[in-house]
């Protein structure tokens, strides 16, 4: 019943932009906190970005003042806004909804970084 489709993937040169998209359905959106993770090849699960229902935001180190993560809960979508694109920036990405008892998670979009 709870749904995470993720879109806006694909493959980039470096120092281009991708915005990523996640519609969410089954949930309040709005009364959740919502991640962003990626994994890239031979490395584990990382947390990218965060944001509250409140709209509070946190970012992990290698991606602060790249990345922006942001809501419309209009829409019941969170978004992840990608500048600045490295080829380390090549993973999966995923979207979360860390619920209590149960974490959703999206099918993953890959983003490709060519040097």
């Amino acid at each position: 019943q709870v749904q995470l489709v993720e879109s806006g993937g694909g493959l980039v040169q470096a120092g281009w932009s991708l915005r990523l998209s996640c519609s969410v359905s089954g949930i309040i959106f709005s009364n959740n906190t919502m991640c962003w993770h990626r994994q890239a090849p031979g490395k584990k699960r990382e947390l990218v970005a965060t944001i509250t229902s409140g709209g509070s935001t946190n970012y992990a180190d290698s991606v602060k003042g790249r990345f922006t993560i942001f809501r419309d809960n209009a829409k019941n979508t969170v978004y992840l806004q990608m500048n600045s694109l490295k080829p380390e920036d090549t993973a999966v990405y995923y979207c979360n909804a860390p619920l209590t008892w149960h974490d959703y998670w999206g099918q993953g979009t890959q983003v490709t970084v060519s040097s």
